[in-house]
């Protein structure tokens, strides 16, 4: 009995398992990913980038090959020294960084960083993160890229030559802060070109004559169109007077010509990068980098709850591509065969065309299911999330449904020579107009007419008009016209749009970008030294260059070379050359009550504000307020003014704040003033203006 006990009391020796370590960017990524991979792997997140160029050097020896110099980033030592201990006592180490170049660098600098074997086969990409996609990415696990990782670092490289050879120029001519940058100046150049258009243009008048006609009951609108079988254009009044002379109000018009056609509607290919900026821009007014914040979460996975858990939405979010996988195709097929019907699914989907220079080594951006309906998952999403994905999840059902179809006329209608015409359209079939109802146009029903019917005039409306200038470039154009250039990548466009904003070189009226003084300061140094810096055709060579760099058609040190040695001629010329601006400040029309001298309105981080001239020995500051009339409806003493949070975003709030803390999003009037609210997501104190050294 004895024996037995000690037996059953001794301890049994079991060895610890040794796991396979996966190494991802993010730690939602790295969660969606470990539930799909099972007990055997951990997933860990490296926090993005772990290595880099340093920011107090220039980090690249011009004399040696363009070697660069990285370094460690500053603040990542814990997560490395993590990562090492981890790796050290893992069974194999996997690198699962996103499937771009920038990934592929990541995980090139992870292996550097924990001595891995460089011939080991331990890169493992997938392109949307489902289970069946990371197993199957696991069974085939292959070397690093060295091509991808040379044209990001080619990149990384040209991009720090420009900023930390021009930037030093900048500040020692205009101010410290300031920045140009290949892709960035660019974008700015466009900008200030299309303003100097706007600056030029001169309007030109013309009229137009819209009336409205009837038969019997039903009302139509048509507009005029010229005389005798001619299209006449209304200059002025004098031609709009000649024409309403020779038109009796009173007899009837009579219907010459109808011209009855089916017209189709493809629908147009699904997502990639830069049309769902754009879009998310258009639709839903999102700025690009909150869109491809969304975007990101949504790739990286959701937890949709019991029974399912995290799960990635859709494919990866940076790519040139509207290529769709034949088992997407057949499950989108699938659904619409099963919600819609058969006539809706389309035998030839749409395809895209590929723009010049874009890359397709993904798939375009689409959902990873589309079981997963938008209404199915809605309360697992953020409004943000939901409203993207909607639109992700419509425009890619929708490439694979048939065409709406149109019955459109055309219809002449004429009295005495005069010749007026209407247009008019309605929805025959629906088609992909079902998955996506944002996409459907506005239509102009017609009455039923044919040749020979009578019509009367009910009323008419002669109209002075001027040509409008070309219009200013939003978050949307501006990606578009960038793209149509061949200027910049998917990756590229929203820290882009955002640096010229945050460096003040323009500012946003009406969702559009206007160029400021510092602006176009800039740009002008620039353009006048550096001209191969603004070039939009040298830019586009260079990319298309880069590309071939990650085709393994050139090297990479022979690129970098080429554009360097002409570049660094002009830098020298530019230093001894350039002499310093001297920006003058604005006054603001008031005197500082702390000191008296004249107050001047300055461009801070949040926007303009008011500070005192003898900065910095005064250093008052004032905010810009913009009063509306109206007193606070909860103090009764502040006026209710105008502000702005952190991200832009205007409220409207008590000016006694904080002694009053009235705030509302909705701008009050008389009639509508509402009772103290306070924004969830953001509060007043975010609001406070500071003077920038």
């Amino acid at each position: 009995m004895v024996e037995t006990k000690k037996k059953a009391t001794k301890k049994r020796k079991t060895s610890k398992v040794k796991k396979n370590l996966v190494i991802v960017e993010s730690p939602s990524k790295a969660k969606t990913i470990e539930k799909y991979l099972g007990r055997n792997y951990k997933v860990i997140a490296s926090l993005g980038h772990v290595r880099d160029l340093p920011k107090s050097t220039l980090g690249v020896d011009v004399e040696n090959d363009y070697e660069p110099k990285y370094i460690n980033i500053r603040g990542k030592g814990e997560v490395i020294k993590g990562l090492r201990k981890e790796a050290k006592a893992a069974k194999s180490v996997y690198l699962a960084s996103d499937p771009d170049r920038e990934g592929e660098a990541i995980a090139w600098h992870l292996q550097h960083i924990l001595g891995l074997d460089p011939e080991q086969s331990n890169r493992v990409v997938f392109n949307e993160i489902t289970k069946d996609t990371v197993k199957n990415a696991f069974k085939t696990p292959r070397n690093i890229n060295q091509n991808l990782v040379d044209a990001q670092q080619a990149r990384r490289i040209l991009d720090r030559l420009v900023g930390y050879s021009i930037s030093p120029i900048l500040w020692k001519t205009v101010k410290r802060g300031l920045s140009a940058g290949r892709v960035q100046s660019v974008a700015l150049g466009l900008i200030i070109a299309r303003e100097r258009e706007i600056q030029a243009f001169q309007p030109e008048e013309y009229w137009t004559l819209d009336s409205e006609f009837k038969k019997q009951r039903s009302k139509f609108k048509a507009s005029f169109y010229g005389f005798d079988d001619k299209k006449q254009p209304l200059p002025d009044n004098e031609a709009v007077q000649q024409v309403l002379q020779k038109l009796d109000r009173n007899a009837d018009f009579d219907v010459t010509n109808v011209v009855a056609k089916e017209r189709r509607r493809k629908p147009q290919p699904p997502f990639t990068t830069s049309t769902m900026q754009q879009t998310a821009n258009t639709q839903l007014n999102f700025k690009t980098r909150k869109t491809m914040m969304a975007a990101q979460q949504l790739y990286e996975g959701i937890n949709l709850g019991k029974g399912i858990g995290q799960v990635g939405l859709i494919t990866y979010m940076r790519t040139d591509s509207t290529r769709i996988s034949s088992i997407a195709k057949n499950e989108a097929a699938h659904y619409i065969h099963e919600e819609w019907g058969a006539e809706y699914a389309a035998t030839k989907p749409v395809q895209g065309k590929l723009q010049e220079g874009a890359q397709d080594a993904h798939e375009a951006i689409r959902p990873t299911s589309v079981a997963h309906t938008p209404q199915s998952i809605k309360d697992k999403l953020t409004p943000d999330q939901f409203k993207l994905y909607s639109l992700i999840w419509s425009r890619f059902v929708a490439s694979q449904m048939t065409p709406e179809v149109l019955d459109t006329m055309a219809v002449t209608i004429e009295q005495n020579g005069i010749i007026f015409r209407a247009n008019g359209s309605k929805t025959k079939f629906a088609g992909f107009t079902k998955a996506y109802p944002a996409a459907k146009e506005k239509h102009n029903q017609l009455p039923e007419l044919a040749v020979g019917d009578k019509t009367n005039l009910a009323n008419i409306n002669p109209e002075q008009h001027f040509t409008q200038p070309p219009a200013r470039y939003s978050e949307a154009t501006l990606i578009k016209a960038l793209e149509e250039n061949g200027v910049g990548r998917p990756s590229t466009y929203a820290p882009t749009l955002d640096t010229i904003q945050r460096r003040n070189y323009v500012r946003i009226d009406a969702r559009k970008f206007v160029p400021t003084e510092l602006g176009e300061i800039v740009q002008t140094i620039v353009e006048d030294n550096f001209p191969d810096v603004t070039n939009m055709k040298f830019t586009a060579d260079v990319e298309h260059e880069l590309d071939e760099v990650e085709e393994g058609r050139k090297q990479w040190v022979p690129v970098i070379d080429s554009f360097f040695q002409p570049f660094d001629k002009e830098v020298k010329k530019a230093e001894s050359s350039l002499e310093k601006i001297i920006m003058h400040d604005e006054l603001a029309g008031m005197d500082c009550e702390i000191c008296g001298a004249p107050m001047v309105v300055k461009m801070g981080r949040y926007g303009k504000f008011h500070a005192c001239s003898r900065f910095p020995d005064c250093r008052n500051t004032k905010a810009i307020v913009q009063e509306i009339g109206l007193v606070c409806p909860k103090c009764h003493k502040g006026q209710i003014i105008q502000r702005k949070t952190k991200r832009g975003r205007t409220f409207y709030g008590c000016s006694r704040y904080p002694d009053c803390d009235f705030v509302t999003w909705d701008k009050p009037t008389e009639k509508t003033l509402p009772d103290g609210t306070t924004p969830k997501d953001e509060t007043p104190a975010d609001t406070s203006d500071t003077q920038e050294k």
